[in-house]
């Protein structure tokens, strides 16, 4: 009998818990609704923020974020005469993520659909953050003539260094299925959960700070079930992507620009040298005293490197859009 009770008192405990869960995430989708517009492609839905007239810029978000993490670049670049298409990844803010694995491949075959369906058919400058710098070589890679250059921010492209290139335990248990959904809907929006992600924030920003109010929007979003999924699978995902994708790398003809914080504390300065080295037509700037989110601290900054990084492919003098360079910027006004 004692048995029995106990048994009930943890399904009643369980059951508590999912549905103060749910209704957390009601409240958060209510906090945060779309901003942008959605496109459909391959049965699923991606969401997207769009701004300005000119030559495309897509911008893909890193692990954790949504295409809001681009918006003051959007702004900046805007007002620059670029036509900018901020993109929710599969799975992260308001884009759908399907059920079968998303590789970096994958997601950029994806984003290159997207794109043909809301007009875009010349060649793009595509900047990635973090998770993303794989995924942007590997649209590179893909689909080469549609390319016309690449910015990497804060890059991660190697499987040597990734935090997790053997993977985690924590994705490892969310990947598992039953009890992966058992805990993202009943420990996620506890608030032992929320003061993790508090210091998750704190760690990602080192030594900078995050935004005003920027803390109170990625942990709204990354707290849901879907977008906390979606993180843990891409960061399992990641060692084998990069491998993969990192023996093609030198094959790589189009421009790009590498940019990156010296003071990052995820092993990109490390992984933005190296791409240096291999890829002959590059240029790496280094960002003194920034940390790994540039796009959120800094981003007139990152507006105009790709603003720089298109006039340089554009200009005359072929000497220049062609000869290696590694800068070190120490002000904004060090960019030209």
């Amino acid at each position: 009998m004692t048995g029995i009770i106990i048994v009930l008192l943890i399904f009643v405990s369980v059951l508590a818990l999912v549905l103060l869960n749910q209704y957390q995430f009601k409240k958060i989708e209510k906090r945060n609704p779309p901003k942008g517009r959605f496109v459909d492609v391959d049965g699923l839905k991606l969401h997207y923020l769009r701004q300005g007239k000119g030559q495309p810029v897509v911008l893909l978000h890193g692990g954790v974020n949504s295409c809001e993490d681009f918006t003051e670049v959007l702004y900046y670049l805007s007002n620059k005469e670029y036509d900018c298409i901020s993109f929710d990844r599969p799975g992260y803010g308001h884009s759908d993520r399907p059920k079968k694995a998303m590789s970096a491949d994958k997601q950029a075959e994806l984003i290159h659909k997207a794109l043909y369906e809301i007009g875009i058919v010349e060649p793009v400058t595509i900047v990635g953050h973090s998770w993303s710098g794989t995924l942007t070589l590997s649209y590179a890679r893909q689909f080469p003539k549609d390319v016309a250059n690449i910015v990497t921010l804060g890059a991660a492209m190697y499987k040597e260094g990734y935090p997790a290139e053997r993977g985690d335990l924590l994705s490892k248990l969310i990947m598992t299925p039953f009890l992966g959904t058992l805990l993202m809907n009943t420990l996620l929006a506890t608030p032992v959960a929320k003061r993790m992600g508090k210091q998750t924030v704190r760690e990602t920003f080192k030594p900078e700070v995050a935004p005003s109010g920027y803390e109170e929007l990625l942990l709204d979003l990354w707290g849901r079930p879907k977008q906390f999924r979606a993180n843990r699978e891409d960061v399992l995902l990641f060692p084998e992507c990069a491998y993969a994708n990192s023996h093609h790398y030198c094959k790589i003809t189009t421009p790009i620009t590498i940019i990156v914080g010296d003071s990052d504390p995820f092993n990109t300065v490390q992984m933005a040298n190296r791409l240096f080295k291999e890829i002959e037509h590059s240029n790496l700037f280094i960002l003194k005293n920034v940390g790994h989110m540039i796009p959120q601290k800094h981003p007139q900054q990152v507006a105009d490197l790709i603003d720089r990084t298109y006039w340089r492919r554009e200009v005359k003098d072929k000497s220049l859009s062609s000869s290696p360079e590694k800068v070190f910027i120490t002000h904004q006004n060090d960019v030209y």
